[in-house]
């Protein structure tokens, strides 16, 4: 048998004090994993698709990684210092914000795309990129993601791909190629936040292009036979 409760304001008092640490449970929780996202650290030890992205990104410029397996080892972890020094940065092996952010990484990412548009990205990078240095293809790949998250664009990657005029390899059909395992790992490491041209919305090449308009952008870098503007 339940008990009558003999004083009803005591009991809504137990209530409300249960609810008031409740919530504030919940929002501490909130905040711990909102900080851990916005402070990702990656050290010995760590491992995912960033820290494959870290490996590709060291490799490309001359460190020694091992594989490139996103198990962030000792090797890594060497390479990460030998940037570190090279960069100006605190020489401490760990890649936290700072040292992303010099790789040109975000821990952001674009996140997942369905497996026919990460397919259809992969046969535009192969198109358009296939014999350029790895860190090209990568570049090519974020341009185009770029694109989807910049207003002035379709928001999806078919739209973007497939805009009239957008890209050569739309309009000689080496869309359709199959694209190779370079491509679709450069694809990966886009999705997973590594952005060698910091944003930039355009690519071509000055030897073969033909809009007069394209060269009115202002170029921010140049990745092989490809300059990367915004």
């Amino acid at each position: 048998m339940i008990a009558k409760l003999k004083n009803p304001k005591v009991w809504c008092g137990v209530v409300a004090v249960v609810m008031a640490l409740t919530c504030t449970i919940m929002a501490y929780q909130l905040e711990v994993v909102t900080d851990a996202r916005e402070s990702a650290i990656y050290r010995n030890g760590s491992r995912g698709e960033t820290v494959r992205s870290i490996q590709s990104v060291l490799k490309n410029q001359g460190y020694s990684v091992g594989n490139v397996d996103g198990i962030y080892g000792v090797k890594t972890t060497a390479a990460v210092k030998g940037f570190q020094r090279n960069n100006g940065l605190t020489v401490d092996g760990i890649a936290g914000p700072k040292t992303l952010a010099a790789m040109g990484i975000s821990t952001g990412g674009t996140g997942t795309l369905s497996s026919s548009d990460e397919y259809l990205l992969a046969r535009c990078v192969h198109a358009e990129a296939r014999g350029e240095p790895y860190t090209g293809q990568v570049a090519v790949a974020a341009v185009v993601l770029n694109r989807v998250r910049d207003s002035r664009f379709p928001n999806t990657v078919a739209g973007v791909i497939y805009q009239p005029y957008a890209f050569t390899s739309v309009n000689d059909g080496q869309i359709n190629l199959t694209p190779g395992e370079s491509a679709k790992r450069a694809v990966k490491d886009a999705l997973n936040g590594w952005d060698p041209t910091n944003g930039c919305v355009y690519f071509y090449n000055p030897a073969t292009s033909t809009s007069a308009w394209i060269w009115s952008r202002p170029v921010m870098l140049s990745i092989g036979k490809h300059n990367f503007a915004k």
